[in-house]
C-alpha cells in the first residue's frame, strides 16, 4: 500500500492525515487529487482499502481525520460502534461537535496538502455517510478548487438545519454525483426531492441516483449491510465520475 501517514496543520490544531502516492512509474501527465471524507467511524483499514483503489486508478488521494480536534479515539468497529453505549455516546459527541462549518474551513488546508503533494488543478472529493454532506459543502466553499463532489449513502442532504448542503447549491461549480441508498432514514424521499430542486433551480451539473435495495453503509466493506455487487457499481460510478471531470 503506498500510504504515507502526514500531519496537517489547522486553525484548530493538527489533523493526521493518510496520504496514497500512485506508483511513480506509472506513465500519467496529470496526477489529479482527491479528498475521501470518512464515515462515522474514522480513518481505519477499510477506508485506507477504499483510497488505495482511487490511487491504483492514478489519484493522489488524502483521507483526513474530520474528528482531529477530539484527540486520540477508537478504532471503531462499524457493524457494532453504534450499538454499545459508551461507543455510540462518543461517536455521536463527535459527530455532533465537529461541524459542517469546521469541515469547510479544514478543507483549504487539506486541498493545500494536495498541492504540496503535487496535485495541479482542481480537485475530486467523495464522501460516506457524514462524509458525504462534506465533501457537498466543500464543494460549495471552494467552487475554484473543487471540480467533483460524490456523495454516497450521505445523510441529512437537504436537511432544515441552517448548513444544509442543498442550500448552498448556488455557490456550487463543481459536477456533482449523489448515489443514495435504497432505503435511508437519513436521506429520505422528501429531502431527496428538496435536493434536486435546489440544485437544478441553481443549474448544478448533476446527477442523483437511487441505489434500490442497497442500505446505507453499503459501499464500506466493513459495514453489516456492505453490499459487494451494490458496492462494485458505485466504484464503477465513481470511476467515471472522476475520469470523466479530473482527468
Amino acid at each position: 500500500m503506498s500510504k504515507r501517514d502526514i500531519d496537517i496543520k489547522t486553525s484548530d490544531g493538527t489533523a493526521k492525515a493518510g496520504l496514497f502516492l500512485p506508483d511513480v512509474a506509472t506513465p500519467a501527465v496529470v496526477r489529479p487529487g482527491v479528498i475521501l471524507y470518512m464515515d462515522a467511524f474514522g480513518p481505519r483499514a477499510a477506508l485506507d482499502g477504499m483510497a488505495q483503489r482511487l490511487c491504483d486508478e492514478g489519484y493522489i488521494v488524502l483521507v483526513p481525520d474530520l474528528f482531529y480536534r477530539f484527540g486520540a479515539y477508537g478504532p471503531f468497529d462499524a457493524p457494532t460502534a453504534f450499538k454499545q453505549e459508551v461507543s455510540a455516546k462518543q461517536l455521536r459527541a463527535m459527530i455532533d461537535g465537529t461541524s459542517q462549518a469546521m469541515t469547510a474551513a479544514d478543507t483549504a488546508h487539506f486541498l493545500d496538502a494536495l498541492a504540496d503533494a503535487g496535485v495541479d488543478g482542481p480537485a475530486g472529493v467523495v464522501g460516506y455517510c457524514m462524509g458525504g454532506s462534506r465533501a457537498l459543502t466543500a464543494a460549495a466553499a471552494y467552487p475554484d478548487r473543487i471540480a467533483a463532489a460524490a456523495s454516497f449513502h450521505g445523510g441529512n442532504l437537504a436537511s432544515d438545519k441552517p448548513d444544509s448542503p442543498h442550500l448552498q447549491a448556488a455557490s456550487v461549480k463543481a459536477r456533482v454525483y449523489v448515489g443514495a441508498a435504497g432505503v435511508d432514514g437519513s436521506f429520505p424521499p422528501h429531502q431527496a426531492a428538496h435536493f434536486v430542486e435546489a440544485y437544478r433551480v441553481a443549474e448544478v451539473d448533476f446527477v442523483l441516483e437511487n441505489y434500490v435495495g442497497m442500505a446505507h453503509g453499503w459501499c464500506v466493506p466493513d459495514h453489516s449491510v456492505y453490499d459487494e455487487v451494490g458496492a462494485e457499481r458505485h466504484w464503477r460510478r465513481l470511476a467515471t465520475f472522476f475520469g470523466e471531470t479530473l482527468k
